[in-house]
């Protein structure tokens, strides 16, 4: 443990409260703050990806943010490529890495150290999974996966096509499931020592009821006007299935009232955020706090700072 890098996860849901937590964090500790969102690594893409603003992150360096084009293809791969770079140089200048995000791969695969082949993927079968999604739709693509692999497809939304089809590409290159290349990717012990911490809620329903006023302010600050113009533009696959981008587009055509959108919208981030729970409960590592404890700012980063004092 002496020769690892200590670094603090601050895990949970979208709208449980995890930028306001790891900012503080950062101030104790004179840390910066790694992002783990795959959304909000798109450039232009602020309001419905929840970036901070610049006077939310109180002068704290974020990384990993806003530094890929839109429709440029950005594998998980790629991201622990850079990820571990900048902890690297975080660590080297003497101060804490804060990894910060909702997704749970990113995270998950990080801390364990998992590393993914990229160079193991052909565009043939990529292709004709892709128009095999096309004629029998999403679920059917999930149920073949479920076939193969059930291990990786029950932590998968229909929704999550590029996925979907990555793991059977993989099964179909290797003859093995993805479940089983991602266990024998651990070649090497992660060079981490991690404080894990969960923001989560007893009571399910005060974090839904924050998810639909998170959704009303991003209305309010500009996210569907931000959405038109990616639209217009014409995106990339990966951001035209992003939460609060494809929930618009039957807007933006004239098929639904931008009321009807943004109620959908409200009801696909709760399913998002009940997806994160169930991703981020099977790691028995993270300590949780429960937001709805009537705990104030400063219980919850003292609660944080116990965490990370029995961590290192």
């Amino acid at each position: 443990m002496m020769n690892k890098i200590p670094i603090v996860v601050i895990a949970g849901p979208t709208a449980s409260g995890k930028t306001a937590v790891s900012i503080s964090l950062a101030k104790e500790y004179d840390a910066e703050i790694v992002s783990a969102d795959s959304m909000q690594i798109y450039k232009g893409l602020d309001i419905a990806t929840a970036k901070p603003t610049e006077e939310e992150k109180c002068g704290i360096p974020h990384h990993l943010m806003s530094f890929v084009e839109w429709g440029e293809k950005y594998s998980v791969a790629q991201y622990l490529s850079e990820a571990r770079k900048v902890i690297a140089d975080i660590h080297n200048r003497g101060k804490l890495p804060i990894i910060v995000g909702g997704t749970g791969l990113y995270i998950s695969s990080l801390v364990d150290n998992i590393v993914f082949d990229d160079t193991s993927s052909n565009e043939e079968i990529r292709n004709r999974l892709i128009k095999e999604a096309e004629e029998l739709g999403n679920e059917a693509m999930l149920k073949k996966l479920m076939e193969i692999d059930p291990e990786t497809a029950k932590t998968l939304h229909p929704n999550n096509l590029t996925r979907i089809i990555r793991a059977i590409e993989a099964y179909e290159l290797s003859g093995k499931t993805m479940s089983e290349l991602k266990k024998q990717s651990r070649e090497e012990e992660s060079p981490y020592n991690a404080c894990m911490i969960g923001l989560n809620f007893h009571d399910r329903q005060k974090l839904y009821d924050r998810i639909n006023l998170r959704v009303d302010k991003m209305a309010e600050a500009g996210m569907v006007e931000e959405a038109c113009n990616a639209y217009k533009q014409g995106i990339g696959n990966t951001v035209c299935q992003a939460i609060g981008y494809k929930e618009l587009i039957p807007y933006f055509e004239g098929k639904s009232t931008l009321p009807e959108c943004l109620e959908v919208l409200k009801q696909e981030t709760r399913r998002y955020a009940k997806r994160q729970l169930t991703w981020f409960r099977r790691d028995e590592r993270i300590n949780w706090i429960y937001m709805d404890e009537n705990l104030t700012e400063k219980n919850i980063i003292d609660n944080c700072k116990k965490y990370i004092a029995k961590c290192f």
